[in-house]
């Protein structure tokens, strides 16, 4: 599942990680992005909508490449889904293995209409292909046979391709030309293929009438007709291996002028890989010190909303809103326990909290709201009389002014609970069994109303 997009739900093709911290193809959120004005993370919205926030916000400036994801997903083990190919192998080469599948249906790059197998091309070329040219006797331009009928040689103004003596029927300007000879070096390279076996025929026909294998002219047209035609099919082979020659030139520059355009595309690849490594860098960095200021603001804010929230008195009043939710995630362990803000006995007194657990704990567990008082480390210990021994009464508020909840209970002297704390605070203290929570939901009461309960502490 981690090797998924959260968008397109394919495999993931060079993963990006957004702050929310779900992955997406790098076109995928680049897509996202465009069409959708502050787009939200949709994982997020699926997980829990209740808790989105900044960091579910897509942009492509706040999500980085995760190279680790990359390097596995390149090492998976995959096979080509191509009828009758075999192939398997992992999938950095998958690519490469598409361009050279033989079991690949690709079009025939005459324009016939037709789609082969890469491996029948050959065939389909020299034997099916209805676009096949033909040379015209008259001015030797390669013409498809579908023309050939209706050629005219004095309409061929324009300058033809140079393996029009092949059988490349391409004509057009010089720019043309040249642009065409660089795009069709397979096409050109098949019909030199089919020229070549014609030549090869040719030859050995030559052959075997030089050793007699062939019926013996008419010996009345004397030797030195029979002289004649073997000088003429002698020129004639040497003119088509003097074309076939400068083929082969054209397609040794070609050839040499592929590889230095390769050579340099590699090293501007390195280049830019270098760049981007230099970039993916700094927005590390950048996520860094953004997440070091977010630290910083939650810190702050939590400082804020406990000088709001504080009390000196010893008295505190804790509301819980959205008790549904909180006692749900309870059920299923995601939030077994709330803590509340702390609060003092007094202006320099001690420090302490209360923990809820909404769906119990130890012997309330799954049955019972369960109450808890905690001592924690104060600015003021020092000064302080160790253990805490002052009473401590709890209070589940009915709403409606009824029926209170009340447990109250001293210090067990000899707890560590109770004793000068050495951590941020002891272990809590308190009642398990504090409410049912068949009473707690029972319509009966108002303990829970709007989604929302009050809990009250008092340390006398």
């Amino acid at each position: 599942q981690k090797f998924l997009c959260s968008n397109c739900n394919n495999i993931l093709k060079k993963a990006l990680q957004t702050l929310c911290g779900h992955r997406y193809c790098s076109a995928c959120l680049t897509w996202i992005v465009r069409n959708n004005k502050n787009a939200i993370c949709q994982k997020c919205k699926e997980e829990d909508p209740n808790t989105l926030g900044e960091e579910s916000l897509l942009a492509e400036e706040r999500a980085f490449g995760d190279a680790a994801i990359n390097k596995e997903i390149s090492e998976l083990r995959v096979h080509c889904v191509t009828l009758g190919c075999s192939w398997s192998g992992v999938m950095k080469d998958f690519e490469e293995h598409q361009s050279l599948c033989e079991y690949a249906l690709i079009p025939c790059h005459t324009g016939c209409g037709h789609v082969v197998m890469r491996r029948k091309l050959a065939d389909h070329l020299e034997n099916g292909c209805v676009k096949n040219v033909t040379v015209c006797q008259q001015c030797q331009c390669s013409l498809p046979s579908s023309e050939y009928q209706i050629h005219s040689p004095s309409s061929a103004s324009r300058d033809g391709c140079c393996f029009s003596e092949v059988g490349c029927a391409f004509r057009g300007s010089k720019e043309k030309i040249k642009e065409h000879e660089k795009s069709a070096v397979g096409a050109h390279m098949l019909l030199l293929l089919q020229h070549m076996r014609q030549l090869q025929g040719t030859l050995c026909s030559a052959a075997r009438a030089a050793q007699g294998l062939t019926p013996q002219p008419d010996l009345r047209k004397g030797p030195a007709l029979q002289q004649l035609v073997r000088e003429k099919v002698i020129s004639e082979l040497e003119n088509k291996l003097h074309v076939f020659e400068n083929i082969v030139a054209v397609l040794n520059k070609e050839v040499e002028s592929s590889n230095l355009e390769i050579l340099a595309f590699r090293r501007q690849s390195e280049l830019d890989q270098n760049i981007i490594r230099g970039l993916e860098l700094k927005i590390a960095e950048l996520h860094r010190c953004l997440t070091q200021k977010d630290a910083g603001l939650s810190s702050l804010h939590k400082s804020l909303l406990f000088s709001e929230q504080a009390s000196y008195d010893g008295i505190f009043l804790w509301k819980i809103t959205e008790v549904a939710r909180k006692l749900q995630d309870s059920v299923t362990g995601r939030t077994v326990s709330l803590y509340s803000p702390a609060f003092y006995t007094a202006k320099y007194g001690y420090k302490v909290c209360l923990r809820v657990y909404l769906n119990g704990d130890g012997t309330g567990k799954g049955t019972h709201l369960s109450l808890f008082f905690v001592v924690m480390k104060g600015d003021y210990d020092a000064l302080l009389p160790w253990p805490f021994r002052h009473k401590v009464t709890f209070m589940l508020l009915d709403q409606n002014n009824r029926e209170h909840v009340i447990d109250a209970f001293r210090p067990d002297l000899t707890s560590a609970s109770f004793q000068r704390p050495v951590n941020d605070m002891n272990v809590a203290s308190g009642c398990p069994m504090f409410l049912p929570l068949a009473k707690l939901q029972s319509p009966k009461h108002a303990y829970v109303k709007e989604d929302t309960l009050f809990l009250k502490c008092i340390i006398e």
